[in-house]
């Protein structure tokens, strides 16, 4: 949760949280601390309501519609039907999204040869002429 913060915004914003609340500090603490607890004992209450009312086993991580589709409602076999006509799709797309990738790598390589200024047919390290720009108007 606080992965991005380094120890001096932590420490800045424990002083700010000081200098706002004061000596009320621990008192905010346990009242944010309870107001945690009692959330998770409501959705693990929730999840046990539920769990009883459709006989399954159903975890808090279940909830999520997706999820709950897929493990509950679905079976294998069911899943694999509803895939296989969108796998065809997602095959065609990579393969052309990785066409277009090696493409533009090629590009790329030959916009670098020429910017570098040396060209693959030559051997020397002489400077050769830059090449002419070409204008929009020139392509179109």
């Amino acid at each position: 949760m606080l992965d991005n913060l380094n120890w001096w915004e932590i420490g800045a914003l424990l002083l700010l949280a000081l200098l706002i609340f004061g000596d009320r500090l621990p008192a905010v603490i346990t009242d944010g601390l309870r107001l945690v607890r009692n959330l998770r004992n409501m959705a693990r209450n929730a999840t046990g309501d539920l769990s009883r009312e459709l006989g399954t086993d159903i975890q808090l991580e279940d909830l999520h519609p997706k999820a709950f589709i897929r493990k509950h409602l679905l079976s294998e076999e069911d899943e694999a039907a509803i895939r296989k006509p969108l796998q065809g799709v997602y095959d065609n797309l990579r393969a052309d999204v990785s066409g277009v990738h090696d493409d533009l790598k090629d590009v790329a390589n030959a916009a670098d040869l020429r910017s570098n200024g040396a060209r693959p047919g030559t051997a020397t390290g002489a400077p050769s002429a830059p090449a002419p720009r070409v204008s929009y108007d020139d392509a179109t």
